[in-house]
């Protein structure tokens, strides 16, 4: 069992920047992929970033790409999702998910979530 915590989101005009975090608890965290993805309002959960605990690998989604890092500090337990450069449709609300597969881009194959933390860009 993996217990997810996001929190960081805010309100924020467009070039702004934002990091948040996601405090994961559980035995065995250490062995899932963590991926971040978000969902605005009348749309389907996307993919936004992901990365396998051990930090060997990341995947991004090309909206994010070159503007969002995805990190993880193992001694807090703590994966971050900092996003740079923000832009008005980067407004959703953003949620932390943990799998026992390889990174992987669906949602579907995301055991635990998060309740989410929104995020909103001004223009």
């Amino acid at each position: 069992q993996v217990q997810l915590v996001e929190s960081g989101g805010g309100l924020v005009q467009a070039g702004d920047s934002l990091r948040l975090s996601c405090v994961a608890s559980g035995r065995t965290v250490s062995s899932y992929a963590m991926g971040w993805f978000r969902q605005a309002p009348g749309k389907e959960r996307e993919f936004v970033a992901a990365m396998p605990w051990n930090g060997a690998s990341t995947n991004y989604a090309d909206s994010v790409k070159d503007r969002f890092t995805i990190s993880r500090d193992i001694a807090k337990n703590t994966v971050y999702l900092q996003m740079n450069s923000l832009k008005p449709e980067d407004t959703a609300a953003y949620y932390c998910a943990a799998t026992r597969l390889p990174i992987t881009t669906s949602p579907t194959n995301y055991n635990y979530w998060g309740q989410g933390t929104q995020v909103t860009v001004s223009s």
